[in-house]
């Protein structure tokens, strides 16, 4: 069965298929190296729409492709299709598993107008101090613990693709990465999520999720993940660090940057 979002030609094979989808997806770089390598044995396969989401400011829809392989098994992609980008225009993500297709939907911003952000009022004047003072106050706070649920899931491929997408300069290094190649499970949580302004006031997201991972001495270890958009032209941007209290500070910092 072809792509159903749009009208192919309904005897296109699965490779083509493949092509296509892994083409347009902004993200395809960042599936495991395994599933490229079982991805080039299948041999049919079939897509069907999973979820879908539209509203005034944000069109969100995932996918479900499916591929049997010459192994006989099959594997699945989650496509997550999107207009949050800056022009509006349909964006394209790729994910090995539900759980992170579900993640990266939930990670989604809708649009604002210029100058406000996510929770002002429309009957107040617009103050950035306030802003910022807000993010402040909601970045000192302690997010109650909440039980974690881990999932073996090839946790140290997961633990390389959150190390590989960090940009900043003072993310964890090699010893950290050499631990969490023996993680066995690992549970992802958001613990903080929000819009303001910044720089005069374009509006920004700052989201802070933590990753952790139970490795194979039953002790645990955690990566703090910032996704932001306060940069120069708008850009998401990952930032990783290894405690809490230095990724609220960094976002913090980075609402404050002018």
């Amino acid at each position: 069965m072809n792509d159903p979002r749009a009208h192919h030609d309904p005897y296109e094979t699965t490779e083509t298929h493949l092509e296509r989808l892994l083409g347009r997806a902004l993200n395809s770089f960042d599936l495991p190296d395994s599933t490229i390598e079982r991805l080039e044995t299948a041999f049919a396969h079939s897509s069907a729409l999973h979820s879908s989401h539209h509203s005034a400011s944000l069109h969100r829809t995932t996918y479900h492709h499916t591929y049997l392989l010459a192994d006989g098994t099959a594997l699945g992609l989650w496509e997550l299709v999107h207009n949050s980008g800056r022009d509006g225009t349909e964006q394209h993500e790729l994910y090995a598993d539900e759980a992170e297709a579900r993640l990266a939907a939930s990670r989604l911003p809708a649009r604002f107008s210029p100058g406000w952000g996510a929770e002002r009022s429309t009957d107040l004047d617009f103050d950035e101090e306030n802003d910022l003072e807000m993010l402040s106050a909601l970045l000192s706070r302690q997010i109650p613990k909440q039980p974690r649920r881990y999932v073996p899931d090839d946790s140290p491929d997961h633990a390389r693709r959150v190390l590989r997408r960090a940009e900043n300069e003072d993310r964890p290094g090699e010893e950290t990465a050499r631990r969490l190649r023996v993680a066995y499970a690992h549970h992802i949580t958001q613990a903080f999520g929000r819009h303001c302004a910044v720089e005069g006031g374009r509006d920004a997201g700052f989201t802070l999720y933590e990753h952790a991972f139970l490795l194979l001495d039953g002790t645990e270890m955690s990566l703090w993940e910032v996704e932001h958009t306060a940069t120069p032209d708008g850009r998401h941007m990952c930032e990783v660090y290894e405690d809490e209290r230095t990724a609220r500070d960094a976002m913090e910092h980075r609402a404050r940057v002018r």
